[in-house]
């Protein structure tokens, strides 16, 4: 019997921690050492709690968590860099007989630890050629060479989007390739079993309601306050960051602020569902079952029994769809 990584997906606010921790614990009495591995984007900066929701002290008391608080705010965390942090933890994690149990809502950061993913790298001299040609001939430029090289790449991504396009270039100069030709494939290369989280819309903005109403209330201002020196160009790309900047700089009031992070979750939170649901891997279950745990722990069993083929595909819908997401 094949023990499979357990990855936990699904929108923000829709409970992953919590399922996390309960099968980690049901792993626990039926004897095996389970261990949370975070994949979500912005819990590994240090300092950023409140904002990106990340496990209480209790939390990470109740069942070991790796790659939280991991770097500082002015670093950047890239999605190459997570995949090998992960792999990395996976691996170690496996050969002293822990089941690791993927936990993120970060939909690329997610996939890159166990599927067939590859990054192109970077050059800074040819991105930084890139860039001053944006600000001298305009993002309209440099996206009609992008439609010239590799149409199916710019039929998918906004034109409006500079840094995509930008990055697009940069992989097909460095690989002589279609930009499109690195995009990922519905394959596992760590074996794995993903379980979705699925809510109502009308549960799911309750939800976000309820926990954007405990960010105001737990200090989450006094936070980005602390913070704000210290947060780089990509830590402050986290939702509800540059909105509390912006209350700290009177542009709006405390209700405005959190009104706005609020509608933005709930954005974010459909573009989740999109996301994971063009993955025909994922098993859902209704986040708000009172069998949840015990439907999750059946999925599992069956799993690591092989009792399921999960599909190997190429994944054109989702390549189509997330064109422009992989980065460096």
């Amino acid at each position: 019997m094949t023990q499979r990584v357990v990855s936990i997906v699904g929108p923000t606010a829709s409970g992953k921690t919590g399922l996390g921790i309960a099968i980690a614990r049901r792993l626990a009495e039926q004897g095996e050492r389970a261990e949370i591995v975070n994949a979500d984007a912005y819990q590994m900066y240090r300092g950023m709690d409140i904002g990106t929701a990340k496990p209480t002290a209790e939390e990470q008391a109740a069942v070991p968590h790796h790659l939280i608080d991991i770097i500082d705010p002015e670093d950047t965390m890239s999605v190459a860099r997570f995949q090998q942090l992960a792999r990395e933890t996976i691996a170690d994690l496996q050969s002293r007989g822990i089941r690791p149990i993927l936990v993120g809502g970060s939909g690329l950061y997610a996939r890159a630890a166990i599927d067939d993913i590859t990054f192109p790298g970077t050059d800074p001299e040819v991105r930084g050629r890139l860039e001053e040609r944006e600000k001298a001939e305009g993002a309209g430029a440099l996206f009609d060479e992008l439609r010239a090289k590799d149409p199916k790449a710019a039929a998918r991504m906004d034109p409006r989007n500079p840094r995509r396009t930008i990055r697009a270039l940069e992989v097909i100069e460095l690989t002589g390739k279609p930009y499109s030709a690195s995009l990922p494939r519905y394959r596992y290369v760590i074996p794995s079993v993903q379980i979705g989280l699925d809510l109502d819309r009308a549960d799911l903005d309750r939800r976000i309601d309820i926990r954007t109403k405990q960010m105001m209330t737990n200090g989450f201002v006094e936070e980005v306050e602390r913070l704000r020196p210290h947060l780089g160009a990509t830590a402050v790309r986290a939702l509800g960051y540059q909105q509390i900047i912006d209350l700290l700089d009177g542009i709006w009031d405390e209700y405005d602020a959190f009104a706005d992070i609020a509608q933005k979750t709930k954005r974010l939170a459909r573009k989740q569902m999109g996301w994971f649901g063009r993955d025909p891997r994922i098993h859902w279950l209704q986040a708000l079952n009172p069998k949840l745990v015990d439907n999750a722990m059946a999925i599992i069993a069956h799993a690591d029994a092989g009792d399921y083929d999960p599909i190997d595909a190429h994944a054109d819908e989702y390549v189509q769809h997330h064109l422009g997401d992989i980065e460096a």
